[in-house]
């Protein structure tokens, strides 16, 4: 049973529309998809890096990541086009909605010194970026079986119009969004 998509169903959208007045239930906003990605510019030099975060990143997402490519060399950062840096996965319907509440119910209360997420990241056309430094905050990953400390970026796409509306669903769906004061409110 995926709870956030229940919730969703239940009590999001009359919310949104009661809020930001919509006529059509149609036009009430959703979660598209979410997109997980890592840098990994140590697998220039070893490949093991690329492995173990792709290992990490499907236990994460609970599907295969795609490798992402170099477009350019960069001569400072030795490298070449068509070395593999990256990896991605994007994860929708069911997947997605259990992602979204382990992230939110599991691995982000796990961060250390926690004050709650930046309000501002969002793009201007209602979708959330943020980052973690680390992907032990995730119960599905063995801390002992980490080899390196490894980020990841995480997007949350939307189909809301303006930052506002997709803010307010994020909260509703409990994401722990800090005030302009500081403290972390859900």
């Amino acid at each position: 049973m995926v709870r956030l998509r229940d919730l969703y169903k239940s009590k999001i959208i009359s919310e949104l529309t009661k809020e930001f007045g919509y006529k059509n239930p149609m036009a009430v906003p959703k979660m598209d998809r979410i997109i997980i990605s890592m840098g990994i510019g140590k697998a220039i030099q070893d490949k093991k890096f690329l492995e173990a975060a792709r290992r990490d990143l499907t236990q994460i997402a609970g599907q295969l990541p795609v490798v992402c490519k170099a477009k350019k060399s960069v001569s400072n950062f030795k490298v070449r086009e068509g070395y593999e840096t990256g990896l991605k996965v994007t994860v929708r319907g069911v997947r997605m909605y259990e992602f979204m509440d382990r992230l939110i119910n599991l691995a982000i209360p796990r961060v250390r010194d926690f004050r709650g997420l930046n309000p501002k990241s969002f793009d201007g056309r209602g979708n959330y970026s943020m980052g973690i430094t680390e992907q032990s905050i995730f119960p599905e990953i063995d801390i002992a079986q980490v080899e390196f400390q490894q980020g990841m970026n995480i997007t949350f796409v939307t189909t809301a119009k303006t930052d506002d509306e997709a803010r307010k669903m994020l909260q509703l769906f409990g994401m722990p969004f800090k005030d302009l004061d500081g403290e972390a409110r859900s």
